[in-house]
């Protein structure tokens, strides 16, 4: 590992805050799709090699890692928020309900929680951490699920959605991907607050 990304859950299981979660978002930046958060507890005397931010492992790597994951968790849970209130909300608050649902979805209470990025008001005892998925194993395990979960969702969408290329982007704004919303218009799963600089219609 590039960091010891375990001194956030050392500090607080020598603290006696045994039950230690990570959340993490996925989504935040698409056009199209929802937010989608995961929040989990693992157990701290089985860590599993290679866990990290998503975004620096391979769509392969995060889908094996997902599934051990999976398997070990003391606690897992997935929460989504819908495109459609994001329009409604924006994006800040529908990141705060999606992390939010995620923790409370948990079978088990922790005792603290580690949140990726910046202090965004949770209803929990919570330490935020600048990259956290990248400095701490419980949000990085976050991290990998939610991202396995939001892309699978969206490579389903694009059976559905054929014309925009879902499986490819995952609703990210791509060039190709704009260039469809301008030449089909959006469908029920684009943020019409994200388009409205080149859909305005």
């Amino acid at each position: 590992m590039n960091v010891d990304n375990l001194e956030y859950e050392r500090k607080y299981i020598a603290m006696g805050k045994k039950l230690v979660a990570g959340v993490d978002e996925v989504g935040r930046g698409p056009l199209a799709g929802p937010v989608v958060c995961a929040a989990v507890i693992m157990p701290m005397d089985d860590i599993i090699e290679g866990v990290t931010d998503s975004k620096k492992l391979t769509a392969k790597r995060r889908e094996e890692l997902a599934a051990v994951i999976n398997e070990k968790a003391v606690a897992l849970s997935v929460f989504s928020v819908s495109e459609t209130e994001v329009d409604e909300i924006n994006i800040l608050q529908a990141v705060k309900k999606c992390m939010t649902g995620a923790v409370e979805g948990l079978k088990v209470k922790p005792d603290i929680v580690l949140a990726d990025g910046l202090d965004i008001g949770l209803p929990f005892d919570t330490e935020y951490i600048v990259k956290g998925d990248f400095k701490s194993y419980t949000i990085g395990c976050a991290s990998i699920v939610a991202k396995v979960y939001r892309d699978n969702l969206m490579t389903e969408y694009a059976v559905k959605f054929p014309e925009y290329g879902f499986a490819k982007h995952k609703g990210y704004g791509t060039k190709a991907h704009i260039d469809k919303i301008k030449e089909c218009g959006p469908c029920s799963l684009h943020r019409r607050t994200f388009i409205k600089n080149f859909w305005g219609k």
